[in-house]
C-alpha cells in the first residue's frame, strides 16, 4: 500500500499527478477552480429565475483588499458594487470585438496585467480561449461569467459573478472606452479572485500575466545588452503570436509612473502590438507600436501620431500601419528612439498547447513541481556550500542536438524557468517574492542513469556549466542557454537558505529533452536482524547481560520504564555524548520496533540487538555532531540517515525535518534515535507484509492501525 505522508502539500501533490494523467487541467478539460462548475451554477440559476452571486469571491471589503483597500481605508466606504445592468443601458459583454482600446486603467496599480491584456487582443485565438466569448448580458443572462488561466502547470477555470466595484456610478478599476462594454472589467476581477483580492494585483511584471494568459515562458532583454538582430526577435516573436511588454526603469521610487516631457511614463508597463519597416523618404525606416494601458499619454516625439514624418507616407501606407490621430494612448515610435527612451523588454514566447496549429515555432516542454523546506532542502544559493546540495535536484537529459547549429557548433538550445508560487496570493500574510535562481552542473559520464542525490563533495569540486544571469526577486527567472547533447542536473533555489516555498521548474526545447526530479530509490540495509550468538559476546556485551539480569528480574524481560534507565546509566558514562537522556516515549518505540512477540517487553535477544543499533546509531551521530553541542544540524540527517542504512527521497527527508527538528532546525541524541529507531520499524513491517517482494502491501484498517499505533 502506498504510504501517504500527513502534509497537505504531498496530498496534493499526490492528487495533482492523478488528474494531470486524467487530462484535467489540460486546455480541454481545465480545473474547476475552488470546484465551481460555470455550466451547473448557471443551470441553477436560470432554474430558479435568480442572478449569481459568488460565495467564495463576496461584493465586500474583503474582496477588495487588505490594506490599502482594506476594512480601516477610507478609500472603500464610498464603493459601491453593481451589476453591468444597473450601471448603464444595453450592457455588452464585448462591443465589436475585443480590442487594446477596450482596456483602460482605473485606481488600481495593474498597469503590468492591463498590459498584458492589450497583448492578448492581438491574437483572437488565444484571446478567446482566456475569454471564452458566448458569454453576454441578454440570452440566458444569469449575472454569471467564467474565464480561463494557466496556473503552474494547469488550467483553471474560474467562476465570477458580475457584480463590480463602482465610485458614483462609474468603474473603480479596470473599464473599456465604451461606457457599456464590461469584458476587461470582468476578466480582472476573476483574476483579482485567482489571487484572494483586488489589491493582490498591485504592482507586478507585465511576464506574470503573459504567461497566465498562454503557459508560455518569458524572456528579459536589457536594452543596454540587447543583441544587434533586436529588431528582427520583436519582428519574428509578434510573427509567431509571442506577447511583448516594455518599461522604462525609474531609478527614484518617487517618480514611479510620472510623465517625461516626451509623454512617455517612467516606472510603466507599455504593451508592443506593432513591429513594422516603412519607406520614408528614400530610406526605410524601422517602427514599433506601443500601447499605454491608461488608454492616454502618449509619445510626442518623431512618428507620434501628428508628428510631420506621417505627412509624406502614403494613405495605403499609413492603413497598412493603422495609423490613427488619436487619444487612445496607442503610438508609433521610431526603433532608434525606443532603443534610447526604454531599457526593458519581456517576451512570452507561447508553448504547444497555447497555439496547437502553430507551425512557426514549436516548443518541447517538460514540468516539474517542487518544493523548499527550511531546514531540509532550503539550501540557498551557491555561496551556501554546506547547505546547497540538500536543495531539489533535476536531472536534464539533452538528446537531441539543433537542426541549425551556430558556428558548427553541436549543441542543444534550452530554455530553464524557475517560477516561484503563490507568493501574490499570500501578500496579505506579508509574504514577498523570494530571490531565486539556478545552476545547471554537468553529470559525468561514469554517473549517467545513476539517478542519487549528487553529495556535497559534487558541488565543492565541480564548477557550473551554466547557470542564470543572477539571482532576482521576480515571480520567475528565465534564461536561454546552449549545451552540447548529455546529462546534466539543475539546482533551484532561493537566495538565502531557509526560505520555504513551493515552485514549478520548466524545460523549454526547440529538441526532445527530459528532466526529472532525482529521487533515491526507497530502500534499508538490513532492517531484519541477525540471529543472536552468545558466543560472540565481547566483555561489554556480557556487562549488559548482567545489567539486563539485574533489571529485568526473574522474567528476564524489561519494560518501557527498565529499558530507559538501563539505557540513560550507558549513555551517562559517555561524557562526550551531551544528552538528557531517552524519554519514556522514545524507550516505547524501541520496545515496538524489537518487540517481535508481541508481549510489550524486550527479552534478552530483543534487548541485544536494540543496543547493536543503538551502538552503530550513536556513532554516526557523534560524526555528524562535530562541534559537540549534543545536536545535528537538519541538512546533515539526510547523510546520517544514508549511513545508517536508509534510503529515502525528498519527501521523506521533508517529513523527518518536520517531524524532529527543533526550532533552529537542530535534531538532538533522542529525536535521532528515535528516527531511526522509526524507520528501521516501519522498513521491517512493510518487508514482513511484502510477501511477493513486488514493494506493495495491502492491508486491513486493523492491520493498519495495528501497525501504526504500536510503531
Amino acid at each position: 500500500m502506498p504510504y501517504t505522508p500527513p502534509s497537505g502539500f504531498y496530498c496534493d501533490r499526490l492528487i495533482h499527478e492523478r488528474e494531470r494523467r486524467d487530462g484535467e487541467g489540460s486546455l480541454s478539460k481545465p480545473i474547476r477552480f475552488l470546484s465551481q462548475d460555470f455550466i451547473s451554477l448557471k443551470q441553477e440559476c436560470l432554474k430558479k429565475k435568480i442572478l449569481f452571486e459568488d460565495d467564495f469571491f463576496l461584493a465586500s471589503v474583503d474582496s477588495l483588499g487588505y490594506k490599502e483597500l482594506g476594512h480601516k481605508s477610507s478609500k472603500v466606504k464610498n464603493i459601491v458594487w453593481k451589476r453591468p445592468k444597473e450601471i448603464c443601458e444595453n450592457p455588452q459583454f464585448i462591443v465589436g470585438g475585443a480590442n487594446r482600446t477596450d482596456i483602460c486603467q482605473g485606481d488600481l496599480g495593474d498597469c503590468w496585467f492591463l498590459a498584458a491584456i492589450a497583448c492578448l487582443t492581438l491574437n483572437e485565438k488565444i484571446l478567446y480561449r482566456v475569454i471564452p466569448p458566448d458569454q453576454n448580458f441578454t440570452e440566458n443572462y444569469a449575472g454569471i461569467f467564467h474565464f480561463q488561466f494557466w496556473r503552474y502547470g494547469d488550467w483553471v477555470d474560474v467562476v465570477i459573478d458580475d457584480r463590480i466595484p463602482t465610485f458614483n456610478n462609474q468603474l473603480v478599476f479596470t473599464k473599456s472606452a465604451e461606457r457599456n462594454e464590461f469584458w476587461s472589467a470582468l476578466l480582472e476581477k476573476a483574476y483579482a479572485k485567482l489571487h484572494g483580492s483586488y489589491e493582490a494585483l498591485k504592482g507586478g511584471n507585465t511576464t506574470e500575466a503573459m504567461e497566465d494568459f498562454t503557459g508560455g515562458v518569458t524572456e528579459f532583454f536589457e536594452m543596454k545588452e540587447a543583441p544587434k538582430d533586436l529588431f528582427n526577435i520583436l519582428k519574428k516573436a509578434l510573427d509567431r503570436a509571442s506577447l511583448m511588454g516594455c518599461s522604462i526603469d525609474s531609478l527614484v521610487p518617487a517618480r514611479f509612473e510620472t510623465r517625461t516631457a516626451t509623454g512617455l511614463v517612467k516606472g510603466h508597463a507599455y504593451s508592443i502590438t506593432g513591429v513594422e519597416e516603412t519607406q520614408y523618404k528614400d530610406s526605410k525606416v524601422r517602427l514599433v507600436r506601443l500601447r499605454n494601458p491608461w488608454g492616454q499619454v502618449e509619445w510626442n516625439g518623431p512618428w507620434s501620431d501628428n508628428s510631420k514624418e506621417w505627412t509624406i507616407i502614403k494613405k495605403s501606407e499609413k492603413d497598412r500601419l493603422q495609423h490613427q490621430i488619436a487619444e487612445d494612448g496607442e503610438f508609433w515610435i521610431s526603433f532608434e528612439e525606443f532603443k534610447k527612451n526604454f531599457t526593458k523588454i519581456e517576451i512570452c514566447n507561447l508553448t504547444p498547447d497555447a497555439l496547437e496549429d502553430d507551425k512557426v515555432h514549436k516548443w518541447t516542454v517538460s514540468v516539474n513541481e517542487g518544493r523548499w523546506v527550511r531546514g531540509c532542502s532550503a539550501g540557498g544559493c551557491r555561496n551556501y556550500p554546506d547547505t546547497f546540495w540538500t536543495n531539489p535536484q533535476y536531472r536534464l537529459k539533452l538528446l537531441e542536438e539543433d537542426d541549425d547549429p551556430e558556428d558548427n557548433e553541436v549543441a542543444c538550445t534550452f530554455v530553464v524557468a524557475l517560477m516561484q508560487k503563490n507568493r501574490r496570493k499570500e501578500r496579505k500574510m506579508g509574504a514577498n517574492l523570494f530571490t531565486i535562481g539556478f545552476a545547471i552542473y554537468e553529470v559525468p559520464k561514469e554517473m549517467h542513469g545513476n539517478k542519487q542525490h549528487m553529495s556535497k563533495d559534487f558541488f565543492l569540486y565541480n564548477a557550473s556549466k551554466a547557470r542564470c544571469k543572477s539571482y532576482i526577486n521576480l515571480r520567475e527567472v528565465a534564461q536561454r542557454f546552449r549545451l552540447t547533447p548529455g546529462e546534466y542536473v539543475i539546482i533551484p533555489s532561493t537566495y538565502e537558505p531557509h526560505q520555504e516555498g513551493e515552485f514549478i521548474l520548466r524545460v523549454f526545447s526547440e529538441k526532445r529533452n527530459t528532466s526529472e526530479e532525482i529521487e533515491n530509490k526507497i530502500e534499508a540495509e538490513n532492517p531484519v536482524p541477525a540471529p543472536f550468538s552468545a558466543a560472540e559476546e565481547s566483555e561489554e556485551d556480557k556487562q549488559f547481560r548482567t545489567i539486563f539480569q539485574q533489571i529485568a528480574g526473574d522474567d528476564m524481560e524489561i519494560t518501557a520504564n527498565e529499558l530507559k534507565n538501563v539505557l540513560n546509566r550507558v549513555v551517562a558514562k559517555h561524557k562526550d555524548l551531551k544528552t538528557d537522556g531517552f524519554t519514556r516515549e522514545s524507550c516505547r518505540s524501541m520496545i515496538a520496533l524489537m518487540d517481535t512477540d508481541g508481549s510489550g517487553r524486550l527479552n534478552l535477544q530483543e534487548f541485544y540487538h536494540l543496543w547493536n543499533k543503538i551502538k552503530q546509531w550513536q556513532g554516526i551521530f557523534k560524526q555528524y555532531d562535530s562541534d559537540h553541542t549534543g545536536t545535528i544540524n537538519s541538512y546533515e540527517m539526510r547523510n546520517a540517515v544514508n549511513d545508517a542504512g536508509f534510503r529515502l527521497n525528498n519527501q521523506l527527508y521533508d517529513i523527518i525535518t518536520m517531524r524532529y527538528a527543533d526550532d533552529k532546525m537542530n535534531i538532538d541524541f533522542d529525536s535521532f534515535i528515535c528516527c531511526l529507531v522509526r524507520l528501521e520499524g516501519m522498513f521491517r513491517a512493510f518487508q514482513a507484509f511484502d510477501k511477493d517482494g513486488d514493494g506493495l502491501i495491502k492491508l486491513s484498517v486493523l492491520e493498519w492501525l495495528q501497525l501504526t499505533l504500536y510503531a
